[in-house]
């Protein structure tokens, strides 16, 4: 046996097993990281059309000042949801017993290489003869990604891709048309990154242009929940750089980008989800969410 070779060897192995170490590290130590605190609510039949109508909703006249949804409404989340679910206002169809909000949970960390994600929320009570639209997946988590690039992301989050024609909506009678962003594409950039877990069918990584889309991203590393008695925790692994063209954003250290997320509770499917207000994503920089660096 020759020393010298078997040396260089076992060197060359350690690199290796050093190189995929650091692709695939251990998400970080998630007691260490602080919690952001979110209020996500039902919105009920307020698709873009509705929210950007001065007639019908009373902030349109701000959203064009460049006031934001967050701006007015992040202290009142939970009163709207109750009042939507409920029936009271944009809700055609209540379901008796709907929860109108769902307290979540936030953490970001980042390792140089990759984003993490971590939410958590308690179960809600189920409703009483709520549609199950999705069979197979109890609990879906969907998390939304911009790059300051489609108009009105900033101000209004994820209604800019929630129109009153899609599939779901009162009166639309076409089920394949989904949400989508104006004069969205890849090829223009126009598009926000869609990541998602369900309790059954796993992780998806896609996005929203002209079109919804669910698969073709490549950033995506791991999308992993669990269940612990009455609370839901999902952890999100996504890598900093994007492949642009197949719908992923890159992230750099220093920026910031718009991010929403949503909850399909109780095997619901399209608009019957508990949604975000707007809120910003930073990468080592001050944000409502912060990743800052472990």
């Amino acid at each position: 046996m020759n020393p010298t070779k078997t040396a260089i060897q076992m060197g060359a192995t350690a690199l290796i097993t050093l190189a995929s170490g650091a692709a695939l590290a251990a998400p970080p130590d998630w007691s260490k990281v602080p919690q952001a605190q979110f209020t996500l609510f039902y919105p009920g039949v307020s698709p873009l059309e509705w929210v950007t109508k001065g007639t019908e909703h009373g902030g349109a006249r701000g959203l064009k000042k460049d006031e934001t949804c967050k701006s007015c409404h992040s202290e009142e989340t939970a009163d709207m949801g109750k009042k939507i679910a409920s029936g009271e206002k944009l809700e055609p169809n209540p379901v008796k017993g709907r929860a109108g909000s769902i307290p979540v949970s936030v953490q970001a960390a980042n390792d140089g290489a990759q984003l993490y994600l971590r939410f958590s929320w308690k179960q809600p009570p189920a409703a009483s003869g709520a549609e199950k639209l999705d069979k197979d997946n109890q609990v879906k988590i969907t998390v939304a990604l911009e790059d300051n690039k489609v108009a009105g992301t900033a101000s209004m989050g994820c209604w800019v891709m929630c129109h009153g024609d899609v599939r779901t909506m009162p009166g639309v009678n076409d089920d394949k048309k989904t949400k989508y962003v104006k004069d969205g594409s890849l090829a223009s950039g126009k598009f926000i990154d869609l990541m998602q877990w369900a309790s059954k069918t796993g992780q998806s990584d896609g996005y929203v242009a002209d079109k919804r889309v669910m698969t073709g991203g490549k950033a995506l590393v791991e999308a992993k929940g669990e269940q612990k008695g009455d609370e839901w925790v999902v952890v999100f692994t996504r890598k900093l750089a994007g492949a642009g063209s197949d719908g992923d954003i890159t992230l750099a250290s220093g920026k910031t980008y718009e991010i929403g997320f949503a909850i399909h509770d109780d095997h619901s499917g399209g608009r019957f989800h508990d949604v975000s207000l707007n809120y910003t994503l930073g990468i080592d920089t001050k944000a409502d969410i912060t990743a800052n660096k472990q």
